[in-house]
């Protein structure tokens, strides 16, 4: 890419969608927050093209280029250009038709369809790493058709954008230490290993699977107080396995599912341990066991065993379920833990015990 005579110059291949020229560049990561904007944040949604910028996605997105400058990776920033454009091809035959030099005045407008979150991140990113200036971004360039054409072509862009699940996200994620722990887990937990869903965060009614990868490490988690990209040690990495293979031996119905003497869709209808919410709560009752009984934990946790885990179990109302139904709300993982911890001779913390207060409470004046 060029500037001369107020004119950018960027070596191009020219395309057809629908009927419409469009071009793709490739542009220096410098570049882009200076010929790109967005709409004033105060113009009405119906006058914009896009949405307004979500500034509190930047720093993650930022963060994500600064602690990876050998590997990130980007897509393509889309943007419509309200001027005059002018494509310059190398031959007039075959390929060489295709491709050449697109020239746009700086006068034009630069208007981002989709990326706009990009742009500012790699703004904030290049004030912490300008060494990546140099490196570049595909740009797709389109020539500006008016508003509603603008406002069209974000819906398009948008319109099949689907975020891959939080499992799935798990499963391939190769930098976050808690997700590496997370597959660990999965693979040496006998109760995990053959019973786990990679790809989904709910279980359908005939799936025969048990549990998702995304409840293991929210549960793990949980289990050593751990936040998002926190280091994880060995000590920490056997401690988690061997406290998840211990659970499993307490809960028998789990490795009767290991032995396929009962089916998973048969637990998940008529035992709470078969559902998300006992995964979590076992998570956050053990990270106080652990604390409280380092070496007598696993005595501890064979009374799992005289819990009546059955959805007919009337005491689970309220708590894991609501009106019979499995709920995963915040209140009823806390009522569920408070339970779990008091059948593990556990203390209740000063949340539980208010929780579990008002939970009596509310029952006493039904």
């Amino acid at each position: 890419m060029t500037l001369d005579d107020n004119v950018l110059t960027f070596t191009a291949i020219q395309g057809i969608q629908a009927g419409r020229k469009y071009f793709s560049v490739m542009c220096p990561l410098k570049v882009v927050p200076r010929i790109f904007v967005f709409d004033e944040e105060e113009v009405p949604p119906e006058l914009r093209a896009q949405r307004t910028l979500n500034k509190s996605r930047i720093p993650e997105i930022s963060k994500y280029i600064v602690d990876n400058p050998k590997d990130y990776i980007f897509s393509s920033i889309t943007a419509s250009v309200d001027g005059s454009i002018e494509f310059v091809p190398y031959g007039k035959e075959g390929t060489s038709r295709n491709l050449g030099t697109l020239k746009i005045p700086m006068t034009a407008r630069f208007l981002i369809n989709d990326g706009q979150h990009r742009r500012a991140a790699i703004e904030e990113a290049l004030k912490h790493r300008p060494e990546l200036g140099d490196e570049t971004l595909s740009v797709v360039f389109l020539h500006d058709a008016g508003l509603k054409r603008s406002q069209q072509m974000f819906a398009d862009l948008n319109r099949h954008a689907i975020r891959p699940t939080k499992s799935l996200g798990i499963l391939y994620d190769r930098r976050e230490p808690m997700a590496e722990l997370s597959r660990q887990i999965v693979d040496e937990v006998s109760v995990f290993r053959d019973l786990t869903e990679v790809e989904k965060t709910t279980i359908s009614n005939r799936s025969n699977k048990l549990h998702t990868l995304s409840a293991i490490y929210q549960a793990t988690q949980t289990l050593l107080g751990k936040t998002k990209n926190s280091k994880v040690t060995s000590d920490e990495t056997k401690l988690a396995i061997d406290y998840w293979e211990c659970v499993g031996k307490n809960i028998p119905d789990w490795g009767l599912a290991v032995k396929k003497s009962v089916g998973c869709a048969e637990l998940r209808r008529d035992y709470v341990h078969a559902h998300g919410i006992a995964i979590q709560a076992l998570g956050g009752a053990g990270a106080f066991l652990l604390a409280e009984e380092p070496k007598l934990w696993k005595k501890r946790l064979t009374a799992l065993r005289k819990i009546d885990w059955s959805r007919s179990n009337k005491k689970w109302e309220g708590r894991a379920l609501v009106n019979g139904r499995v709920s995963k709300a915040l209140v009823n993982v806390t009522r569920t833990t408070a339970f779990i911890k008091q059948a593990l001779g556990l203390a209740l913390s000063s949340k539980e015990r208010q929780v579990e207060e008002q939970f009596e409470n509310a029952k006493r004046n039904a």
